[in-house]
């Protein structure tokens, strides 16, 4: 029998609704993040550089572009006889199909890819963070508190701690309390979504509990386990992690990487990470052009000058164009002597001569200030801009637009402007 003695169970179904356009066609660890990578890449590698080599990623909202990454895992060297890289989507059961409804529900849903495995230890974890971290720092401390439950947490700032789930431990780090989103938090330790169950302890609280509508960890699972004893532990985590979860925390998180000395380094030798590499010839920089303080993906030609942004692969960047403080995802062509300022492009858009983003002054999004703000200019994947055209700040453009779209040439900032046919 197959013996394994950690798994991990990736949860990558998120829609990620607070990314707008971007995750539109798109789920959000499928993302582009830090010019070559996705957003998914970075747990994978953990997985593989923590001696993790069964991963289950469980799929959901527009999973293909997802699905064609992973693959069968050749790049993270997850292409394993026994255990590796397993894409596990809803499956249709003989009496009805269903989705998955909760985090713990999806993982419900898997317990006999689990099973098969005969794991002793589980580790969940999301699709949809930036870190790097051993897991097997977190297991030997697990096993050292004699825990079945152990949680990663990080300290966060006490005004912040209202958007997490709030742990409230003991001087042992044994939490007692949980606090989902608390109003008036007691602690700043935060949860982070990523858990290692005893997979005993597990299989028995997500059968007892597999009724609950939108089956939930913090809601649901890690409570039953604490109401019935089981010993629960905050591990401590104090590196660099990142929610990615909205356009703003998405763009400094890039922007970071292109710091003189970045805080979280793409480039170290032992905790590599590792992507689904295109076969691409090298980048071309003219001799016209300036870059400055930023990330070139292969693939791309540049013509202009680029400062403090991250470029993808295959971008084309027209001459005498001028990029600042903006993320250029692949295989996006801009033309020639257009003015691109804190923008955000997603794959594949098109952007003619002379235009300019991010011009005038901030006003706030006329249809989803929570998402479209700071200043940001967002534009959908295969969208068209024609040449000639200025677009303000905190705007989102996305489809096939046109001249006519832009009245006097211009959409003034705060405007929405999202062709029919598109999904916001």
């Amino acid at each position: 029998m197959i013996k394994k003695e950690m798994i991990a169970m990736l949860l990558a179904g998120g829609q990620g609704s607070r990314l707008g356009v971007l995750t539109a066609k798109v789920a959000k660890p499928a993302v582009a993040f830090g010019g070559k990578y996705r957003i998914i890449d970075f747990p994978l590698s953990n997985c593989i550089n923590s001696g993790v080599d069964t991963v289950g990623v469980l799929t959901q909202y527009q999973p293909l572009r997802l699905n064609t990454h992973i693959g069968i895992g050749i790049p993270w060297d997850l292409d394993r006889n026994i255990g590796g890289v397993t894409v596990l989507p809803p499956y249709e059961k003989s009496t009805n199909s269903e989705w998955y409804t909760g985090t713990a529900n999806a993982i419900y849903q898997n317990i006999d890819y689990m099973d098969s495995f005969n794991p002793d230890y589980v580790l969940i974890l999301s699709g949809d963070h930036i870190y790097k971290m051993d897991y097997e720092v977190m297991l030997d401390y697990h096993k050292s508190k004699g825990a079945e439950v152990t949680l990663a947490a990080m300290p966060v700032p006490m005004e912040e701690a209202k958007r997490f789930g709030i742990l409230i431990t003991d001087d042992n780090r044994q939490i007692n309390e949980f606090e989902e989103k608390p109003e008036n938090p007691r602690s700043n330790l935060a949860s982070m979504g990523i858990y290692i169950f005893n997979w005993k302890t597990l299989k028995e609280a997500l059968i007892a509990n597999a009724n609950q509508p939108a089956l939930d960890f913090g809601k649901h699972v890690i409570p039953y386990c604490h109401k019935n004893g089981a010993p629960i532990f905050a591990y401590e985590y104090n590196g660099y992690w990142k929610d990615v979860g909205t356009l703003h925390s998405y763009w400094e998180a890039n922007m970071e990487l292109v710091d003189v000395v970045p805080e979280f380094n793409l480039y170290e030798e032992y905790w590599k990470i590792y992507t689904k590499s295109d076969v691409l010839p090298p980048q071309y920089i003219s001799a016209e052009s300036e870059v400055e303080r930023s990330i070139v993906s292969e693939g791309s030609q540049i013509y202009g000058k680029v400062y403090n942004s991250v470029i993808g692969c295959g971008v084309v960047i027209g001459k005498d164009t001028v990029v600042r403080d903006s993320i250029i995802m692949n295989n996006t062509e801009i033309g020639a002597q257009g003015e691109i300022y804190k923008s955000i492009i997603a794959e594949n858009v098109q952007i003619g001569d002379c235009v300019k983003l991010g011009v005038g002054e901030e006003v706030q999004n006329e249809t989803d200030p929570h998402i479209y703000n700071n200043g940001i200019v967002t534009i959908g994947e295969k969208s068209v801009v024609p040449s000639h055209v200025s677009i303000g700040k905190n705007t989102v453009v996305s489809g096939i637009t046109t001249a006519e779209d832009y009245k006097d040439d211009y959409l003034p900032s705060g405007k929405t402007l999202i062709k029919v046919g598109e999904e916001s």
